[in-house]
């Protein structure tokens, strides 16, 4: 990937999300150090709010479309809310507010989760909000690594809609 081209190979693909992971493990090595500091309220509250905020209103509106299209309102809801610079915001907020503490640690395993674990991460308008081969890309895919394109049952059609 570069600045004129920008997608990723199943390899760089890869190695971003290895990148994340390691941030993940990162995270998790210091909230087992420092498990009797975690007070767990903060801790599942600050881990669960991206996803009550950036994700499940758009996943339910997504389900609930009979075509697929929906706001992009979801779009720039799940973006804020998985967006390393808004959680950083909201650690140094709650920081000056109630002080730093290791339940924060919540927000950098939430979103190097999401990235290393499920390969979520920021989403394009023109992209269906829920995952959905765009067959577009799947071609462009197929050609740059001579791979046949692969698309799942209903997969472009399904697409073609959300677009």
């Amino acid at each position: 990937m570069d600045a004129l081209n920008r997608f990723e190979t199943k390899t760089t693909y890869r190695l971003i999300r290895l990148e994340y992971l390691f941030a993940l493990v990162v995270s998790f090595y210091f909230l087992f150090k420092h498990l009797d500091d975690i007070r767990w309220w903060p801790f599942a509250l600050l881990f669960v709010y991206i996803d009550l905020i950036g994700y499940i209103p758009g996943a339910i509106a997504f389900h609930r479309s009979e075509t697929k299209r929906i706001s992009k309102a979801y779009h720039v809801l799940y973006n804020t809310m998985h967006s390393m610079a808004t959680q950083a915001v909201v650690a140094l907020l709650w920081g000056l507010l109630f002080g730093s503490e290791w339940a924060l640690l919540a927000l950098p395993i939430h979103l190097c989760g999401d990235r290393a674990l499920f390969g979520n991460f920021l989403k394009p308008f023109r992209v269906s909000f829920e995952p959905v081969a765009h067959p577009k890309f799947a071609d462009l895919v197929s050609e740059i690594e001579g791979e046949p394109a692969r698309l799942p049952v209903g997969a472009a059609a399904q697409q073609s809609a959300a677009s």
